[in-house]
C-alpha cells in the first residue's frame, strides 16, 4: 500500500521520530518545518512498501552524520540531503529508483522524507536500524554484508565527496573525519542497495509506526490522558523510571556526544535513582546499580508535562521525564547483529538481556 504525506502526517511522523530515536538522529522540530514548506509549495512525498520495489532496482539510504548537540548551533541549509543524494547518482551514473531512510529516529526520519521530496522518488515505509545508532554501520544492511562503498557526504554549503571504503567501520572512520571537518554535522547517502537487499535485510514498516507513535502521541495530548499508556497501545512499551533530572555530564568528542545523565525518582519511583549512558543515543539505563535496559532495546524520555520526546542534546537540570523502553527488531538481536549493536560493541562487559515488556 502506498499513501502521500500531509501536513498532519508530517506532524505525526516527527513526534513518533522522536520517540524512536532513543535520544539521537537530530531534532525533527526544523525538518518537520522544512518538510511542510515544501508540501505547501507543491512537492509530494510518495511512501511505498517494500514489496512494490522490483529486485533489481537500485536506490540509497539517506541520513545526517555528526552529534545532535552540533545540530543546536549548526542549521541545516536545506538541500544537504539532495546534494549528497545527487553527487552519488553523477558518481554512478545512475539514477535511483527509490529513497530508505538510513536511520527513523529523530530528524533523520524526516530528512530522508526531504531528500525524496527533493529527489521527486518514493520514499520506502522500512530503515536498517528501527531506532537510532550512533555509528553508520550499524545497521541491518551492512550487518548482513551489504557494501557500504561508495558512499556520499555533503555539508550543505557546496562541499560534497563520494568515497569508497573497504568495509563499514572503515566507512564510519573515514566519514566521521570528513563529517568533522564539515563542521561537526554532515548529510550522508549509504549504502547504495537493491530492491532484494532491501526486502531481505530492512526493517519493515518502521516509518509506519512512526506515524503511528505519534498519532497516539497527540490524541493522548488533546484527551489529556497518560502519553505512555496510549503508546503502550500500539507498540510493545515499558515504563522504566519517572524522575527529575538532578546531573547531566555531557560532551562532545570525536563527533559523538558523550555522557551520562542521573534522574531522581519522583511517584512510584521515590527513593530510586535511574543513570543513563550516553553517545548521542540513550545506551544503557541502571536503577540503582542494575541494568533494566540496554542497547540494542530502545530507551526513550519523555516530558512529563507536555508528553513529547527529549533528545539527548535537550536534556537538562530540573527536567522531570519519563523514561520508557521498547524491544529492539528481533534482526537487531542476532548472533550475527549483536557484536555489532549490542551492549560490547560500546565497551560494556555486559551480555545483552533482551527487554521483557
Amino acid at each position: 500500500m502506498n499513501w502521500n504525506i500531509t501536513e498532519q502526517d508530517a506532524e505525526y511522523i516527527a513526534l513518533g521520530a522522536g520517540v524512536l530515536g532513543t535520544g539521537g538522529g537530530g531534532d525533527p522540530y526544523l525538518a518537520k518545518l522544512q518538510l511542510i514548506e515544501m508540501l505547501r509549495a507543491g512537492h509530494k512525498v510518495e511512501v511505498i512498501t517494500s514489496e512494490e520495489v522490483n529486485d533489481n532496482q537500485l536506490g540509497c539510504g539517506i541520513s545526517g552524520m555528526g552529534a545532535p548537540t552540533i545540530g543546536i548551533e549548526k542549521l541545516p541549509v536545506g538541500d544537504e540531503m539532495w546534494q549528497t543524494v545527487k553527487s552519488l547518482q553523477n558518481y554512478l551514473q545512475k539514477d535511483f529508483s527509490f529513497i530508505v531512510i538510513g536511520e527513523i529516529g529523530g530528524g533523520n526520519a524526516i530528512e530522508g522524507l526531504i531528500a525524496a521530496a527533493s529527489a521527486n522518488l518514493p520514499v520506502v515505509d522500512a530503515d536498517p536500524m528501527g531506532r537510532a545508532f550512533p555509528e553508520l554501520q550499524m545497521d541491518t544492511f551492512m550487518i548482513n554484508d551489504v557494501s557500504p562503498s561508495p558512499f556520499g557526504l555533503s555539508d550543505g554549503i557546496g562541499n560534497s565527496a563520494v568515497l569508497t571504503v573497504n568495509d563499514a567501520e572503515t566507512a564510519e572512520r573515514v566519514g566521521r573525519a570528513l563529517t568533522i571537518a564539515m563542521g561537526g554535522s554532515s548529510s550522508l547517502a549509504l549504502p547504495v542497495i537493491t530492491g532484494r537487499q532491501l526486502k531481505d535485510f530492512g526493517i519493515h514498516g518502521t516509518l509506519s509506526l512512526c506515524h503511528t507513535i505519534g498519532k497516539a502521541i497527540i490524541q493522548a495530548k488533546k484527551a489529556k490522558s497518560d502519553v505512555f499508556k496510549s503508546i503502550a497501545e500500539v507498540v510493545p512499551a515499558k515504563r522504566l523510571f519517572t524522575g527529575k533530572v538532578v546531573d547531566v555530564n555531557r560532551k562532545t568528542t570525536g563527533g559523538f556526544a558523550k555522557g551520562e545523565m542521573i534522574l531522581e525518582g519522583l511517584n512510584d519511583f521515590t527513593g530510586s535513582e535511574l543513570t543513563v549512558n550516553i553517545q548521542n543515543e540513550f545506551l544503557m539505563a541502571y536503577q540503582d546499580g542494575r541494568p533494566v535496559a540496554m542497547v540494542p532495546d530502545l530507551i526513550s524520555v519523555l516530558d512529563l508535562e507536555s508528553g513529547d520526546p527529549i533528545g539527548t542534546e535537550s536534556l537538562r537540570y530540573g527536567l522531570r521525564l519519563e523514561v520508557i523502553g521498547m524491544p529492539a527488531s528481533p534482526k537487531l538481536q542476532t548472533e550475527k547483529a549483536l557484536p555489532v549493536v549490542g551492549p560490547k560493541a560500546f565497551g560494556y562487559d555486559i551480555e545483552f538481556e533482551p527487554m521483557e515488556i
